[in-house]
C-alpha cells in the first residue's frame, strides 16, 4: 500500500512542478501577463489586413478590395458633457437615431465599455472627407478603415460568394483570431479559401493615460505584429468561356460545368439564375441578401447554385456507366445483342424506346432505352435470388466514377446526389428477395438514367472525364494556384482509379462517336473540331423533360469535358447540346464560330413554362389568386368609387340649387 501512495504522491510532485516552471516561464520570460496585468493603461490595436486578390486563369482580376469606412464607439472616453446634438448633426441622423444606435451596441454579447464597437457602416469617402477633421471633438468616437471587397464582373455571384461580419457561431469556431466586426467568407470561394485570403492581423500594443489617450507605443512597438496581406488566388476558371455560360443560362434553370480531364480543373461552373457580387458590397447588402434568399418566384432560388447543389436524374448520359458496369460485372460485352423491337416489354413494364435488337455501339448511337434496362436488369440479376448483391456491386463501381458520394474538393457547398444500395430496395420493398416484385420494375430505370439515381452537374462532368481518360480522373478542383504558386493541396494531385477495366472504354468512347456522326447529337457536329457526346432526356413529374447534354473534345486528345443541364426544356441535343459545344470550341479554337448557336441560347427563355409549373403547384396547393380575377375585382371598386363620387357631386349640385332658390323666396 505505501508503495501505491508513493507512486501516486511522485506523480503529483511531478505535475505541481511542470505547472509552477510554465507559470514562471510565462511570467518572467514572456510579456503576456504584463499585458494582461496592465489592461488599464495598454490597449490591444488590431490592424485589419487587406484580403487576397482573386483572379481567372488568365489574369483576369475577378475581386479586388477598395477601402470601406465606420465610425466605433467607445464608452470609456464618452465625456459627461458630449454634445449629442452637435455630433447627430455631424453624422446627419436623428437624436433618436443615436439613441437607438448606442442602446443596440450595449445590449451585445461581446460589448465592452473598453472595447470600440461598430457605431456606424459603410461610410463613403465624401463622408469621411466631411467629419474627418472635426470628429476629434468627439474622443468616444473614431474613423476605421476596413478593406471592403471589390467586384469586377458581373456575374458569378455564387462562384465567387461573399464576406460579411462573423456571426457568435464563427467566433467560437476560431476566437483567437476572429473578434466580433470582423469579417469571414461566407460562401463560395471566398469561404472554402478564407484562411488564406484574410491574412494575418497586425497588432499595436499602445499605452493609455487615465483618460484612454493615447501617449505611445508599448516598448517602443518591439512587441508589435505586422500586418500581413492575405494571399492572392489564380482559379481555374476561364471568366471568358463562365460568363458566356451564364448568358446563356439567362431565363433558365440549370447548369453548365466545364472541366479539363487531365488535372481535374474547372474551367466553367455556371449556374442559372446567377447572381451579380456586387449586390453583396455597400449599405444595402443586407437588404439585398435578404431579397435574394426570399426570390423563389417560378423556383428562381438564386443562391442556390444548380452545379453542385441540385441532383438530377442524368438521363441517357447515364448509359454509358450502365454500359461500362454491365461489362465490368460480366454480364454483357460490346457485342450483347437484347432482345429490342418497338420497345422494352418486362413482366408487364413497358418503355417506348428507339432501335432494334443491336449490339452496344449502335445503342449508344440511338440511345436505346431497352438496350439499357436489359443491360441493368442483368446486372441486378448477376446473382440470382439476390439481387441486392449485385446492385451493390454496381454501386460500387459507380462511387469509383464520384457519383452518390461527395467529390472532397476546394468548394463550399454541394450534394452527394444518389445511388441506391440494395438495402434501399429491400426498405422499400420490404423483402430481402425482391427480384420478382414491383420494387425491381421500378430500379430498372435506373439503367436508363432515370428511376432513383441522382447526380449534381459536376458530377456528371466529372464521371464523363474519366470516361474520357478511360478510367480515371482528378478531383474537380476550384483554386489553380496560391500566391503565383502551385495549389498544394494534396486532394488535386491524386490520381483516382475507377473499377472498370480500361479495355471496357474504347466501345463506349465509339458509341459516343457515334452520337456525333450519325446520331442523336448529328446536328452539333463541328467541322473545326472533334467531338464525342451523348444526349440526354430526363423525364420529371413537374413538366416538360430536362435537357442533359454531356461533351468530349477533342475526340482524340481531350482538352475539354462539358456537361449541362437545363430544367424543363426539352431534348438534349435542342438546348443543353448547343450550350456545351459553344463552350468547347470557344475553349478549343479561341473563336466563337457558330454564333446562331449561341445566339440561339442566350435569346431563350423557360420562364414561361416555370411559370406555368408555379402556378399548376399553388392550385394544387388550394393557393393561387388568379391576377384577372384580382383586377376584375379593382376595377369594379374603382368604378364604384367613381360612382359614388359622381353621386356625391349630383347631390351637392342639387344642394348648392335648392339653397339658392331659397335664398331668392327669402328675399322676395
Amino acid at each position: 500500500m505505501n508503495t501505491r501512495y508513493l507512486k501516486i504522491f511522485s506523480i503529483l510532485v511531478v505535475i505541481a512542478i511542470i505547472f509552477v516552471a510554465r507559470l514562471a516561464y510565462l511570467q518572467l520570460f514572456t510579456d503576456r501577463y504584463a499585458l494582461n496585468a496592465a489592461n488599464t493603461s495598454i490597449k490591444t490595436e488590431y490592424v485589419i489586413p487587406q484580403r487576397g486578390v482573386v483572379f481567372d486563369r488568365n489574369g483576369k482580376i475577378l475581386v479586388g478590395n477598395q477601402p470601406a469606412y465606420e465610425i466605433s464607439f467607445t464608452q470609456a472616453l464618452m465625456k459627461p458633457d458630449f454634445d449629442t446634438l452637435g455630433f447627430c448633426t455631424l453624422m446627419q441622423i436623428s437624436k433618436t437615431d443615436f439613441i437607438k444606435r448606442i442602446d443596440i451596441i450595449k445590449k451585445e454579447k461581446y460589448y465592452s465599455k473598453l472595447t470600440p464597437m461598430t457605431f456606424l457602416k459603410d461610410l463613403s469617402r465624401e463622408d469621411i472627407a466631411r467629419v474627418q477633421e472635426i470628429i476629434f471633438k468627439y474622443p468616444a468616437f473614431s474613423i476605421v478603415s476596413r478593406p471592403q471587397r471589390q467586384y469586377e464582373v458581373g456575374t458569378s455571384g455564387n462562384l465567387l460568394g461573399y464576406t460579411s461580419e462573423v456571426n457568435e457561431r464563427e467566433i467560437k469556431k476560431d476566437s483567437a483570431y476572429y473578434l466580433p466586426g470582423d469579417f469571414i467568407g461566407k460562401t463560395g470561394v471566398e469561404k472554402s479559401y478564407e484562411k488564406e485570403l484574410r491574412g494575418i492581423k497586425g497588432i499595436k500594443y499602445i499605452q493609455k493615460d487615465i483618460r484612454l489617450r493615447n501617449i505611445g507605443s508599448y516598448k517602443n512597438g518591439t512587441l508589435d505584429k505586422d500586418v500581413v496581406t492575405g494571399k492572392d488566388i489564380t482559379l481555374t476558371i476561364d471568366y471568358d468561356l463562365q460568363r458566356m455560360a451564364e448568358e446563356m443560362l439567362v431565363g433558365k434553370h440549370g447548369a453548365i460545368v466545364a472541366i479539363d480531364p487531365n488535372n481535374g480543373e474547372i474551367l466553367t461552373m455556371a449556374t442559372g439564375p446567377d447572381i451579380d457580387p456586387n449586390l453583396f458590397t455597400g449599405p444595402y447588402k443586407s437588404k439585398n441578401l435578404y431579397a435574394l434568399s426570399k426570390d423563389t418566384l417560378y423556383e428562381n432560388k438564386p443562391t442556390f447554385d444548380r452545379s453542385v447543389q441540385a441532383a438530377y436524374p442524368p438521363g441517357s448520359t447515364f448509359k454509358l456507366l450502365t454500359a461500362l458496369a454491365g461489362m465490368q460485372m460480366g454480364v454483357m460485352d460490346e457485342n450483347t445483342v437484347f432482345p429490342c423491337g418497338g420497345g422494352f416489354f418486362y413482366r408487364g413494364l413497358r418503355i417506348k424506346g428507339h432501335g432494334g435488337a443491336d449490339p452496344l455501339i449502335p445503342s449508344i448511337q440511338v440511345s436505346s432505352n431497352c438496350y439499357f434496362s436489359h443491360a441493368y436488369i442483368a446486372i441486378m440479376n448477376k446473382y440470382p435470388g439476390d439481387p441486392s448483391r449485385g446492385v451493390d456491386e454496381w454501386k460500387k463501381i459507380m462511387s469509383s466514377f464520384g457519383v452518390g458520394e461527395y467529390l472532397n474538393n476546394d468548394i463550399a457547398v454541394g450534394s452527394p446526389g444518389r445511388i441506391p444500395s440494395g438495402k434501399f430496395y429491400e426498405k422499400r420493398s420490404g423483402k430481402k428477395d425482391w427480384s420478382s416484385a414491383y420494387t425491381m420494375n421500378g430500379s430498372i430505370f435506373n439503367g436508363m438514367g432515370q428511376g432513383d439515381v441522382l447526380v449534381t452537374p459536376l458530377q456528371l462532368a466529372n464521371y464523363v472525364a474519366a470516361i474520357a481518360n478511360k478510367g480515371w480522373f482528378y478531383t474537380p478542383h476550384i483554386v489553380k494556384s496560391i500566391d503565383g504558386k502551385p495549389n498544394p493541396d494534396k486532394r488535386f494531385k491524386t490520381k483516382h482509379k475507377t473499377l472498370v477495366d480500361p479495355k471496357h472504354f474504347e466501345p463506349v468512347l465509339k458509341g459516343m462517336e457515334a452520337v456525333v456522326l450519325r446520331g442523336t447529337a448529328r446536328s452539333l457536329k463541328s467541322n473545326d473540331f472533334t467531338q464525342l457526346a451523348k444526349t440526354g432526356t430526363a423525364q420529371v413529374p413537374q413538366g416538360k423533360d430536362n435537357s442533359i447534354f454531356v461533351l468530349i473534345a477533342p475526340a482524340d486528345k481531350p482538352k475539354i469535358v462539358v456537361a449541362a443541364v437545363m430544367e424543363h426544356a426539352g431534348f438534349g441535343a435542342t438546348w443543353a447540346g448547343p450550350a456545351c459545344t459553344v463552350i468547347a470550341e470557344k475553349y478549343i479554337t479561341g473563336d466563337l464560330k457558330r454564333e446562331n448557336l449561341y445566339k440561339k441560347m442566350t435569346s431563350a427563355s423557360f420562364m414561361p413554362e416555370y411559370k406555368r409549373q408555379w402556378v399548376a403547384d399553388l392550385k394544387r396547393k388550394g393557393l393561387y389568386k388568379d391576377p384577372k380575377e384580382d383586377s376584375v375585382k379593382l376595377k369594379r371598386k374603382q368604378d364604384s368609387l367613381k360612382f359614388i363620387k359622381e353621386q356625391k357631386i349630383k347631390l351637392q349640385k342639387k344642394i348648392d340649387e335648392e339653397t339658392k332658390n331659397n335664398a331668392k323666396k327669402v328675399k322676395q
